[in-house]
């Protein structure tokens, strides 16, 4: 945390530490999350994670939270790459058309050129945090809803997930082409399962109604955690 401490302000601090205090959701928004927003991010976890003594958690969190923000980023910047090629993402034709062009020109590296953008489009994702006696939640939500190839997309790669029991293996099988292969959900479910919880204890849902795209992580802090798992993985309202 020494060198993240620059990116960190009291009022942060103090917001995240009252938050815990009174035990609310901790939330912070993002567009492109960069070094700072990733010391901000750390910061949350730590913070929450001392107070139940379960710093063994940091890694499935913060790893699962970077996960589902890049996921949810590079669905905005796909709206706005369609836009600015003048394509309609609900035609198949020119889906297919515009995701070609997204998946060879896009890289992790080419996303802070898209933050300005995001903006003035309207485009965020909002993460949550909220630590309850049994278990931590962590929700990460964008601003639009998937479009039903992305729906199929999405349960793909819950099914594609239940072939790996570890990283270990998805990463011997896809070697370097995970960055543009958005295995982000696939990585989150295998993360869960490795640390020794339920894989269904991770789900997604989209909403055509209000615009919105979450997905949610219950993270268990006791054996006996009651949590009710979700028939399915993805719904769809």
């Amino acid at each position: 945390m020494e060198n993240d401490t620059e990116f960190i302000s009291e009022s942060f601090k103090n917001s995240v530490l009252q938050g815990l205090e009174h035990e609310q959701k901790i939330s912070m928004v993002t567009y492109v999350l960069g070094e700072s927003g990733e010391a901000r991010l750390k910061f949350i976890f730590q913070e929450m994670l001392a107070r139940v003594n379960r710093e063994d958690l940091m890694e499935l969190l913060y790893t699962a939270a970077k996960e589902l923000i890049v996921n949810s980023t590079k669905a905005a910047i796909k709206r706005i790459i369609f836009k600015e090629l003048n394509l309609d993402i609900h035609n198949p034709e020119q889906y297919e058309e515009g995701m070609k062009y997204f998946k060879a020109n896009l890289t992790d590296r080419k996303f802070p050129a898209y933050k300005d953008k995001m903006k003035e489009q309207g485009y965020v994702v909002k993460i949550s945090n909220q630590l309850f006696p049994k278990f931590i939640k962590l929700e990460v939500k964008n601003n639009l809803s998937l479009i039903p190839v992305e729906e199929d997309r999405v349960r793909e790669k819950f099914d594609n997930a239940k072939k790996f029991d570890n990283l270990f293996e998805f990463f011997m099988e896809h070697g370097d082409n995970t960055e543009g292969a958005g295995m982000g959900i696939t990585m989150v479910e295998i993360l869960l399962s490795q640390s020794g919880f339920d894989r269904k204890l991770f789900s997604m849902a989209t909403s055509k109604s209000k615009e919105e795209t979450v997905g949610v992580v219950l993270v268990p802090l006791v054996p006996d955690h009651g949590l009710v798992v979700p028939v399915s993985q993805l719904s769809v309202e």
